[in-house]
This record gives C-alpha cells, sequence and structure tokens, in this order.
C-alpha cells in the first residue's frame, strides 16, 4: 500500500499512565502508519446465526468482530483474551483485540487492548489505549504471541476513566486516568478489529483465532443484554466470525480473509 502518514503519539503525564506491578524491559513503540480503533462502521444486518439464542441481534460490520451490549447505561466493561499471533506476508496489516465503552452508535470510544500487525513481513505486537477522536497511545511494555491478558474500563459516570490492562505473562500492569465529559455510555464492547486510517478499514492481520473469556458489562456476564453478535465483513468477503457465547461471557473470533 501507500505510504501513510506516521503515527502521532499524543504526550502522557507520568501521573495519567501507572505501572502498578514490576514489568519487563520496555521496547520502543513500533513506528507505523498513522491509525486509529474506531467506532463501529456498520455494513448491514446478517442472518440469524445458527446455535445463538433467538433474541441475540447480529449485524455486520466492516471494522468490528465481537460483541457490543446496547440498551442500558455501561459504566463498566471487563474481558480477558489471549494475544494471538500472525501470519505475516508480504503485505503490510493491522489487527486490533480490545475492549471498551461507546463507539456502538456514538463518536467517542473509550478502550484499550492489544495488537499484532505486520509490517514488511515482520509482526509487531505491541498495546494501547484510546479514547477516540483523540489518537491511540502505546505502551512500551513488551508484548508476545500467548500472553493473557485481563482488561476493565470502567467510568464514575460523571466524565472520569480508568483504563486497566494486565499482561499476566509478561507481568505487568497500567492505568490510566482520564477525562471525557461528554461519553454516551450507551455500549460496551469486547472486540476484535481491523484498525481504520483516514481513508478508512485497513487490511486485517492473519491472527487466526482470538479467545475472550469473562466478558461483563456493568458487573454482568455480557450475554445479560443480548448484545450484538458481529461479523466483519467488506461487501461480499467475510473477514471475521464470532463464535456464539459459552456461559454467557466467552467467545471467540476467527480470521477468515486480509
Amino acid at each position: 500500500m501507500s505510504a501513510a502518514p506516521r503515527r502521532r503519539l499524543l504526550a502522557v503525564s507520568a501521573a495519567a499512565v501507572t505501572v502498578l506491578t514490576s514489568a519487563a524491559p520496555a521496547l520502543a513503540a513500533p513506528v507505523l502508519p498513522a491509525l486509529v480503533q474506531a467506532p463501529m462502521i456498520t455494513t448491514g444486518t446478517a442472518p440469524h446465526l445458527a446455535g445463538q439464542p433467538a433474541d441475540a441481534r447480529n449485524s455486520t460490520s466492516s471494522n468490528w468482530s465481537g460483541y457490543a451490549a446496547t440498551g442500558a447505561r455501561f459504566t463498566s466493561v471487563s474481558a480477558s483474551w489471549v494475544q494471538p499471533s500472525a501470519s505475516c506476508t508480504g503485505t503490510d496489516t493491522w489487527s486490533s483485540f480490545w475492549i471498551g465503552l461507546d463507539g456502538d452508535g456514538s463518536n467517542s470510544v473509550e478502550q484499550t487492548g492489544s495488537e499484532v500487525d505486520c509490517s514488511s513481513g515482520s509482526p509487531q505486537y505491541y498495546a494501547w489505549y484510546e479514547m477516540y477522536p483523540a489518537y491511540p497511545v502505546n505502551f512500551s511494555n513488551t508484548v508476545r504471541p500467548g500472553d493473557h491478558f485481563t482488561s476493565t474500563v470502567s467510568t464514575n459516570g460523571s466524565g472520569t476513566f480508568t483504563l486497566q490492562l494486565s499482561d499476566t505473562t509478561q507481568g505487568w500492569t497500567r492505568a490510566v486516568n482520564k477525562t471525557l465529559r461528554n461519553a454516551a455510555l450507551a455500549s460496551a464492547e469486547v472486540i476484535a478489529e481491523a484498525p481504520s486510517s483516514s481513508s478508512g478499514p485497513l487490511p486485517l492481520t492473519n491472527f487466526g483465532k482470538v479467545s475472550f473469556s469473562n466478558a461483563t458489562a456493568n458487573g454482568q456476564p455480557i450475554g445479560s443484554y443480548s448484545p450484538d453478535n458481529i461479523t466483519m465483513a467488506a461487501g461480499s468477503t467475510t473477514k471475521a466470525t464470532t463464535s456464539g457465547l459459552s456461559g454467557g461471557n466467552a467467545f471467540s473470533v476467527t480470521w477468515k480473509h486480509t
């Protein structure tokens, strides 16, 4: 693909990001084209999926695959996942795995997660947080395939957010405190995403499968809210599929196409 603008990193004060446990040696964040984890771009309504409850909602999106809960005021979302590995070719590709509030029908997203991108045939693993529409901020801590992540995004409901991400395999935790006064608090998500540039969703990294567990919203299994099961697709091409929920809080997303 043609050269894109470099990622713009936001300055973060020491007070804003706190290392809660001993961390692995810091690695420089990769320099990659500018991208964001953007609100869901809805492309249509998918048919009912076999094995899904009759009241489950199903839709397609060009950049999201996973579950999004709506229909309540959401002040927290949590989940765990295992960082998948990338199968890289000569094509530059991107993929992110995150939890967050808002973004399904709103223009703000408060989220944190991990990433694997393919740059010139090599996988790049890292973690980040984002208060969209501001650009993402990368953490410098080590991320490797197979790492176990746990995360919680929460708010006091009056504009103060805490975004916490732990890599329990590498032994580090990051907690970010941010303020956003106009957050809708209208959705809670656990998502695999094709990040976007200014021209739209980017090619999706072949991550194989990512498994999420302990997915909750407002402290309840995310399945309690009859969440939207989202398939990632571009036109007639399915890019990633989402499994049914197990126990109301566990599922997987499987890569299908770049």
